[in-house]
């Protein structure tokens, strides 16, 4: 993916494998009043548009970026404390993507289009997932 957009990359806390991501993202909680995933936090992206001209939300599982879903555009949430927050919607179809190796941090970061990771031919997209462990170890020789 390249372009004048930038993307977003996140842990994905509590979740394991692309399937965990998947279940979390049916259930009702997950979604905003349109019906359509979101994931709340606390900061406004500073390069908004940006992000809307293309970019994509990467997943990071257990270290290891291997799914995106693409940014439809970023709502403001007022939780119960009053306080509003980024609603970052997203498109609800979940593209696998090559493993790549991602160090742990706080909140998220952004990801310049050449610097993503390519997504999985459609073939390889259902195939059951290695260890995550394993997957970084492989990236990181640039066995994919």
């Amino acid at each position: 993916m390249a372009g004048g957009h930038v993307n977003l990359v996140k842990l994905c806390v509590g979740a394991e494998r692309v399937e965990d991501l998947l279940h979390w993202q049916r259930q009702p909680r997950a979604k905003g009043p349109d019906g359509l995933p979101r994931h709340v936090t606390r900061m406004w992206p500073k390069r908004e548009a940006e992000l809307l001209a293309g970019g994509s939300l990467y997943w990071v599982f257990k270290g290891v970026i291997l799914a995106r879903q693409r940014i439809l555009r970023l709502d403001e949430v007022t939780g119960a404390d009053g306080i509003a927050r980024c609603g970052i919607v997203l498109e609800p179809r979940v593209i696998r993507t090559e493993a790549m190796p991602k160090r742990p941090f706080q909140g998220w970061r952004y990801l310049g289009a050449d610097d993503a990771p390519r997504d999985l031919p459609e073939g390889r997209a259902g195939e059951e997932d290695l260890p995550p462990r394993l997957m970084a170890a492989l990236a990181e020789i640039g066995v994919r």
